[in-house]
Parts: structure tokens; sequence; C-alpha cells
């Protein structure tokens, strides 16, 4: 690999991890308001900014660099008390985490340097936080090139200052790849103090001997500085991989060590005890366990983990036997497991998952196989039946890589309340429920607009302003909450709030006077909400940035219908509303309800399925007419004939089945000649010719080679429920 292959493949790390870095900051400067010096809010945000500047100057991204270094001023100022959190602040602070993001995202793009017009954003933005901070802490950016100080003054020494002594071996490749030693030291003035520098030279060849791009010299450091054993680390995270990097605390700090250790809880792993106390790193602890490892298999024997870290100058000899005795006070031993997050290339895992299709389909056709001669193949049969639990539990995991907590997609609600609330001059809160939910991670990503939508439909139509709401007897503040949950197969996220609630005669109106309902019809509460979805549709008397345009629920519905999804109105008014989604959990594989009208396969997704009956003589309920409705229990059920709707030739079985399947609560029923059971359904998506076929979701390959439609339940419930309204309408005219 070139040199410029290894710069570009750290530097793909290093925008990967500031993505991530990023997210935490917006999410802390969410979580700030209401926040006191030395929180773990305000630290774990500092961390993030500290870190994201220190990762930054490691590859001399300047200009990120600057404009973090006075954020992180600022944090700092917050974390030690010296200044108060204020909404104002955190207004500003805010719209910094989206410009840091662009500007990581241009160095994604191939920029080293900021454009002009990020120049001129970074400038904007900076002096919006110049009122916070006192004097001239906003200009006071460091200098990346200043050489280390030899002596701490007494203002750069505090209660919290630890002392470190680093011993720092670069890798032979570390200037080929770009990576400039003198550069981490540099950093390391910027956040402590370099007590002392020497320069080992003991790997240096003859001059005549000697690379100019080959790296001989180490360096041996004392250091104090405030921030943990970790954050220096990850100053050298770019060049640990092929280089020596200790950290270890100086001699003068062990007896603190010590006796920080006698202090916290007990555990029954060293490993754990040494990472709270701050005299191991996470990674430290790891590298420690994998020699450990190592040496206990070629040993035969189990080597201690303690002299490990004392004989890889990790952790002095002291500060171990203090864990080491911690260690013997925790009891028995208890199991505990590591949650590890492994990043998965999505193309990867989409050929996972159409692998696992595959296996799914050609499982069923060795079925297939099996069930037309079972006599003298009961051993075969009973190997298919262990295959196909073989391939549900494969399908199962392999579904699980891709399953997400939807609590991510909550997560950029808090921002989007907070700017329309302020925008509206309302005071809302927002309450967030079942964010561990997990599901498909593609819904996710395409659920995010709809949901964005609903949201801020809430805020400005739903919640009235403080003193409408005073008056009303209710909270100043109004309340939005997001929920989502697992029902029978499916997500349902709940958008709800406190607000005003759906006027039913405003709404019906308003439809009157569009002309999409006659007047004098009857419809029921769920019939008049869901016109709220017709395009262009809105009862807002004006037209505020928001809303009032009528355009956007009618896309709502659209991209959940194209996600296989229903959305339904829950309303009351003058209390709220509850605008409810409900979604596959994945788009890959469902269960589905295979049946069969003459030549002909169709699924039915077994979430909407309800029960099946058999199609009674006739099914025609009197004085209904010549409607195809049926007696169900006591329950004029209107159903669907498949057969007609689809044009399959033949004449219909001698007895024919009724599904019933149910949709934002009507049932209708369809009507076929085979029930086949259930049916594990590989979604194949349908080719652009298929584009407008209203009611088809996708197809599937049976075990026998043949394709069947997947029904798409919505469209034909709905369609059902408008061919019965025009019948009614015209039955009526006539009488």
């Amino acid at each position: 690999m070139s040199m410029d292959d290894e710069y570009g493949h750290a530097l793909d790390v290093f925008v990967t991890e500031a993505r991530d870095l990023v997210q935490d900051v917006e999410d802390g400067f969410l979580r700030l308001e209401g926040s006191s010096a030395g929180s773990e809010t305000v630290n774990a945000l500092f961390r993030a900014v500290h870190t994201l500047k220190g990762s930054s100057g490691m590859f001399g991204l300047g200009h990120i660099v600057e404009f973090t270094h006075v954020i992180e001023t600022m944090l700092d100022l917050v974390r030690r008390g010296e200044l108060a959190v204020t909404p104002e602040m955190v207004s500003a602070l805010l719209p910094c985490g989206d410009h840091i993001l662009n500007l990581v995202e241009g160095v994604a793009s191939g920029r080293s340097q900021a454009t002009p017009e990020e120049q001129s954003t970074s400038a904007m933005l900076l002096s919006r936080l110049e009122p916070f901070l006192p004097g001239a802490e906003a200009a006071a950016v460091p200098d990346a090139s200043a050489a280390p100080s030899s002596e701490p003054s007494d203002s750069e020494l505090d209660d919290d200052e630890r002392s470190w002594h680093l011993s720092l071996r670069f890798g032979e490749d570390s200037l080929r790849n770009g990576m400039d030693p003198l550069a981490f030291l540099r950093y390391l003035a910027t956040v402590g103090t370099v007590l002392d520098l020497q320069v080992r030279s003991d790997s240096l060849p003859p001059l005549a001997e000697l690379n100019p791009e080959t790296c001989y010299l180490g360096f041996e450091v004392d250091y104090v500085t405030t921030v943990p054993k970790a954050d220096i680390e990850s100053i050298f995270e770019f060049v640990r991989e092929d280089s020596d990097i200790r950290i270890t605390p100086a001699a003068e700090q062990v007896d603190s060590y010590v006796k920080l250790i006698g202090t916290l809880p007990e555990s029954d792993r060293i490993g754990d005890i040494l990472i709270r106390s701050g005299a191991a790193t996470e990674r430290e602890i790891a590298d420690a366990m994998r020699l450990q490892q190592e040496r206990s298999r070629s040993a035969n024997a189990i080597v201690p983990l303690g002299e490990i870290l004392v004989e890889q100058n990790i952790v002095p000899r002291q500060v171990v036997d203090a864990a080491l005795g911690k260690q013997r006070k925790a009891g028995e031993t208890r199991a505990q497991q590591d949650t590890q997050t492994l990043r998965v290339d999505a193309a990867r895992l989409d050929r996972l998952i159409d692998l696992v299709g595959e296996l799914v389909i050609a499982q069923a056709s060795a079925g297939v196989v099996c069930m037309t001669d079972a006599g003298d193949r009961s051993g075969v049969a009973e190997a298919q039946s262990e295959v196909m639990r073989l391939v549900e539990e494969v399908r199962d995991s392999a579904l699980s890589l891709r399953m997400v907590p939807i609590g991510t997609t909550f997560r950029r609600f808090e921002r989007v309340v907070r700017d329309v609330s302020v925008e509206l001059q309302k005071e809302v809160g927002l309450v967030v429920t079942g964010g561990d939910a997990e599901v498909d991670k593609a819904l996710v990503e395409r659920i995010g607009d709809p949901l964005v939508h609903l949201v801020r439909n809430s805020l400005d139509h739903g919640i009235e302003p403080p003193a409408e709401r005073l008056r009303r007897g209710k909270p100043a503040r109004g309340t939005l909450r997001l929920n989502a949950f697992h029902d029978a197969g499916s997500i349902v996220i709940e958008v709800a709030d406190d607000g005003r609630g759906l006027d039913r005669d405003k709404i019906l109106e308003r439809a009157i006077e569009r002309g999409l309902v006659e007047p004098g019809a009857v419809l029921t509460d769920a019939e008049v909400y869901e016109l709220i979805f017709e395009p262009g549709f809105s009862t807002a008397a004006t037209v505020s940035n928001l809303s009032g345009r009528g355009v956007g629920m009618d896309v709502v519905r659209r991209n959940v219908t194209a996600l296989r999804g229903t959305i339904e109105v829950e309303t009351s008014l003058g209390v709220g509303t509850t605008m409810r989604i409900r979604l596959p959990l994945t788009l890959a594989i469902i269960e589905g309800f295979l049946v069969g009208v003459g030549s002909r396969y169709f699924i039915v997704p077994l979430d909407r399925v309800t029960e099946c009956v058999e199609l009674p003589p006739g099914a025609i309920v009197p004085g209904v007419g010549s409607r195809d409705v049926m007696d169900l229990r006591g329950e004029v059920l209107p159903f669907i004939r498949l057969r007609t709707m689809f044009g399959i030739d033949g004449q219909p079985a001698r007895r024919q089945s009724v599904v019933v399947v149910e949709q934002s609560g009507q049932r209708t029923g369809l009507v076929v000649d085979a029930l086949m059971g259930e049916f594990q359904t590989v979604i194949k998506p349908l080719g652009p010719l298929f584009s407008r076929a209203k009611c088809i979701s996708g197809a599937t390959i049976l075990g026998n080679g043949e394709v069947a439609l997947i029904l798409d339940v919505g469209p034909l419930v709905v369609g059902q429920t408008e061919r019965e309204r025009v019948l009614h309408a015209g039955a009526t005219a006539v009488a």
C-alpha cells in the first residue's frame, strides 16, 4: 500500500469517527440546558469536542481545530462553574454542531481547507458565541507550531492535574504514512504541559545508511495535564498500529492511584478496576488480555493479567497490587459480557440478506420434492425439517444485523422540537418512549422525513400557544410524545400531542367545499379524519413558514404506504391527537399466508389476516341487494373475489374460502379457491412495468418455481370501501 493509500485510509477512519462525535456533540448541546457545572452531561460534551479537536489537529485540519477550540473553551468554563448555561447560549451552540458536520463532510469530499463560505459561516457563528466568553477567550486559538513549554506556570496547575510519563517509539513508516511525530508533541503542549522531553536516538543508523523517509527517533516525555489517560491515548490513535506508545503514571502519582482504587466499588475484574481508576485504558487492558491468552496457550497455564500489565510497563506494580486486593474482595466471580459494536458495510449486509432469501427459496423447493413421495423418504423429510430449522435461525440472525433501535431516529427530534418551539413562541416538551424498539435500518432511514412533517404539524397546528392553553385550563407547556412498540410482527410509531385535536365538522365542511365529499354524505369518524391525507387538503386559516398549504400529509401517507405501512388518526377535540404509523419490521422477508386462485398464487401478509371461513352459498345478505357481502356472525362483511379482480380464467372451486383481513379497523374478505397455510415470504421487488399496480406490493418465488404476487392489503380495503360507498350512493339515488 502506498503512502497516499495509507493516509487516505487513516483519513477515512477520522471522518467516520468524526461523524459519530458530531452526533454526540449535538446530543450534548440539547441536554445542556439544566445541566450543572461538573455534571456528566457537561463533561461528556467537553470530551467529545476535545477529542474532535485533537483528531483534527493530527491531520492538520486547522480550520476545524480553530472553530472547535472556541467551543471547547466555553465548555471548559461551564464545567468549572465559571459560566452559567442559558437557553440563549444553547441556541448559539446548536448551529455550531451543524457547521462542524459540514466541515467534516468537506474533508470527506477531499478539502483540507475551509471554503470562503465556510470561513464566513465560522466567523458568524463565533461572533454569536463572543457575548458568552469573558475577555478575549474567543480569540484564543492555539498555535500548533508553538514549542512545548519547559516549565509549568502556577496558573496551569490545579487539583485535577495528573503527571504522566510518555514513552513514544513511532513506527519506521510514520513519515511515509503522512504522520509527523513532532506534530503530536506540539499538540500535547496545547492540552497540557510538557515538563521534560528527551530524544532517544538508539535506533539511528550511520549517516551513510540513513533513509530520510524513515523515522528512527523516540521520545521520553514527562507530562502534566487535566485530561484523562484515555484522551491522551486517543491523540496517538492514527499511529498506534505500527508504533509503541506507553503512557504510565509518574512516580509521584502512584500513591494517589492506590488510594483512589481503595474507594472504588468492588469488582471481580482487575481490568475494570484499573480502567475506572484511570490508571489504564480499555485499549491497554484489551491488548494485555490478548497477550495473556497467547502466553497462556504457549505455557499451558494461566498467566496472571497483572504480571502482563507490569511487564509491559502499562501500570506500576503498586497500582496492580491495589487492584488485585480490590478484586479479591469481590467474592464469587460473576460472568460479564462486553457489548461491542461492529460496523458492517451496507452492501455486504444486503448481499447476505439476498443469499438468505435464495436459501429460503431453495429450502422450500427441497420441501416440495420431499412431499412428492413421502412413503420411502422419512429420513429425507426429517433432514428437511432440520434444514428448515437452521434456515430460520440463519434468517433471523441475518435480519437482526439490519435491526437498529428506533431511538436513533427519535433523537433528531429533540433539535426539531426545540427549534420549532422557539420559532412559534410555544413551550413544548418532548417525551420519548420505546426508543429501544428495533426496526430494519432501511425503514429507519426512510421514515425520518414523514415523522419530521408529523412532528412539525403537531407543533404548528396541534399544540396551542401558552396563553390559549391557560385559558382552556391546560398547563402552559405542551407535550409532544414519540412512542414506538412492537405489535404482531410490526413496529408501531406514535406521534401524539395534547393540543387542540382535529375538528371533525370543520374537516367535513372543508371537504364538501372542495368536492371531496357529496353534501349529506354519512361518514364514519375514521373516514372523515382520513380526508386530511388528501392532496392539497388543509383547514388552516393562515399559512405559516411550517405548514398550512395542504402540502405534506398526502406525501406522508404515500411514503408510509410505499413502506407497506399504514397510518391511523386518533383524536379528541380539545384533548389532543395521535398519529399512529404501523410498519413491517423488515422490508426483506415477511411471514405470509399463501392462497390459490385457479392456477395462480397470492401471498397475504400474515399480520393482516384475522381469520379464514368458508364462503356460504349465495353469500348475499337479505336486503342488501347484489353487492358482494356476507353474514359473518351477525356482521355484514364485504368481500372481494380475487378471480374477478385479476381476470383469472377458469371456473371457481366448488368450495371457496374467505380470508378475512383488517386494515385501519375495517374488515374485508378475500375470496380464494384454496388455503395453503403460512409461508415464509422472500420479497422480490417488481419492475417498472408494474409501478402503477396499486394492490400488489411485490412478488416471491415458491418452492415449485411458481411466482406468487404479494397483495397490498391497504389499497385493497380502501378500494373496496370506496366501491361500497359508490354503490350505496347509487342505491340511495334510485330509491
